[in-house]
């Protein structure tokens, strides 16, 4: 099951207990704790945490689209250089066929990692795929150019080749760097005291 399902299921468990909890102490409190004065501090209270659990959830939020903004910038970044590493040895000549070939596996398997099937699959950091990326700069350095267009044109593929590199460790970078277990436990820690507050005070 995803983690994120887990999570929520946990959550909702937590805030639902939470909820029990409330009526239940508020079966055992005597009536003299139940009073306008002390609803009013309650609500104040409650208020109070409702505010704190606001911010947080919207820290998650700004947390959840900044790197979801920074790992859809790399892979478009990461598209383009492979884009234009294939137009490159294009236009290089036959000499290059091999390296293009590479370069379509490559972009093959980079797409298997970053868009499988199963979400759950998704593999930032394939040591497979990089060999492949390894082999292609091997390819690449193994070429001779014939004149000075050549040359150029091989100088630009090898700078292309190491940002694609650079730009697949940037990606790597993404493993682990999902929202903070501490904000989330956090955020259910005040639902269910907020949760607990109300029902013990304001519930029916």
């Amino acid at each position: 099951m995803n983690n994120t399902v887990v999570i929520g299921l946990i959550a909702f468990a937590a805030i639902l207990a939470g909820a029990f909890a409330g009526a239940e102490v508020r079966e055992r409190l005597p009536k003299h704790h139940l009073t306008d004065e002390t609803k009013n501090l309650v609500s104040v209270s409650t208020a109070v945490v409702a505010t704190v659990s606001a911010l947080v959830l919207g820290l998650l939020i700004s947390n959840a689209n900044t790197s979801f903004t920074r790992l859809g910038g790399q892979v478009t970044a990461l598209s383009a250089e492979i884009l234009r590493l294939d137009h490159i040895l294009r236009r290089y000549g036959a000499d290059a066929e091999p390296a293009r070939n590479m370069l379509l596996q490559y972009a093959e398997h980079k797409t298997a990692d970053l868009f499988p099937d199963d979400r759950a699959d998704v593999r930032l950091n394939n040591p497979s795929t990089y060999e492949l990326l390894q082999r292609l700069e091997d390819m690449l350095l193994a070429l001779k150019p014939a004149n000075p267009r050549d040359q150029w044109w091989l100088a630009q593929a090898m700078t292309l080749a190491a940002k694609i590199g650079e730009t697949r460790w940037l990606l790597a970078q993404q493993i682990g760097q999902g929202t903070p277990k501490a904000f989330v436990a956090l955020l259910v820690l005040l639902a269910c005291v907020a949760v607990r507050q109300f029902r013990t005070f304001f519930a029916a």
